[in-house]
């Protein structure tokens, strides 16, 4: 018999100069198995193919991929429309009236309630519903969290700081403006769109650079607001108050270390509101640029209010004066 049959798996060759030839008993079964198809080459990180297929889809960025496909330059550029993202954004600019321009849909969303809110109301008002391949939204989106839904809204469109002066002179009313300086969330340029919108301000200014600008988010804050207020921009901010000054609105600028408290500020002749950031405060030259630095009184040891709230008290206190 070939091999020595004392030791288990051990095979002797006969014209071999080695010892046994052990096996190895099932031990690295796993080693053996095979591994499944060679992946293709555009799915290898470090195979040249797959280096060319990333850099032809970052150039194609930018470019639609179909008819109904949204652009893939990511989720806003400020010459072209932003793209909402996610059921609960979505639905919740469909309901605040947002004018948005397409409802895209990827192919085999499972549905629910905000989806079948959100193309309700897009079928109402005339937005078209367009039914798009997952991976056309999947390049929209950083960590793909578009769960299957995407809105298009059209850049805003602002006025000049010249029509909101126009816009006065059409009212009965005393002016009433605010300008925004320093504010960089657009969540706060929403809520003080609302907040002038409630206490009948005339339209907000804002700076062309350097600031928030009217975004879904801002839209979605005001709750429908900024689409009845106007809201200007201005290239120079300090140029634009100066110029309102002239024309007989007093400028008033809003900081917690004001020279005058709300308490003592008559707010019934035309007036604009500057509001800074409120961590910035108001720019030099925009405070050196106010008739008057206005301040809050506040009990207790908070230091500061949020922009937003801040201009919603002052905004409030001036529409009380002119009720009365």
């Amino acid at each position: 018999m070939a091999g020595n049959s004392q030791r288990r798996g051990a095979v002797r060759k006969g014209n071999s100069k080695k010892g046994a030839v052990v096996g190895s008993g099932g031990k690295r079964r796993r080693g053996l198995e095979g591994r499944g198809a060679t992946p293709p080459a555009e799915m290898r990180t470090k195979h040249p193919a797959a280096k060319r297929a990333a850099a032809k889809a970052k150039a194609a960025q930018g470019r639609p991929t179909g008819k109904a496909a949204p652009r893939a330059a990511g989720r806003r550029s400020d010459d072209g429309p932003e793209i909402v993202l996610g059921r609960n954004p979505v639905v919740e600019c469909l309901r605040a009236g947002v004018p948005a321009t397409a409802l895209y849909v990827a192919v085999g969303t499972e549905n629910d309630d905000r989806l079948t809110e959100s193309v309700k109301i897009a079928a109402d008002t005339g937005i078209s519903i367009l039914e798009v391949p997952r991976t056309d939204l999947d390049r929209l989106s950083n960590n793909g969290l578009h769960q299957g839904l995407a809105l298009q809204v059209p850049p805003y469109r602002y006025a000049h700081p010249d029509d909101l002066l126009d816009r006065v002179r059409g009212t009965q009313e005393p002016a009433l403006l605010v300008a925004l300086d320093n504010i960089s969330d657009p969540r706060n340029l929403g809520a003080v769109i609302r907040s002038v919108a409630a206490f009948g301000g005339q339209g907000v200014v804002i700076p062309q650079r350097r600031s928030a600008s009217v975004t879904a988010v801002a839209w979605r804050t005001s709750a429908g607001a900024a689409a009845r207020l106007p809201v200007a921009r201005a290239t120079n901010l300090t140029r634009t108050l100066k110029d309102w000054a002239a024309n007989g609105i007093q400028v008033i600028g809003l900081d917690a270390g004001g020279d005058t408290t709300l308490d003592e500020f008559d707010g019934t002749g035309p007036t604009v509101i500057v509001v800074g950031s409120e961590g910035k405060g108001l720019s030099r030259l925009v405070r050196e640029n106010c008739d008057q630095i206005l301040g809050i009184p506040m009990a207790g040891p908070v230091e500061s209010l949020n922009a937003s709230v801040a201009a919603g008290v002052v905004l409030a206190e001036i529409a009380r004066q002119r009720r009365v």
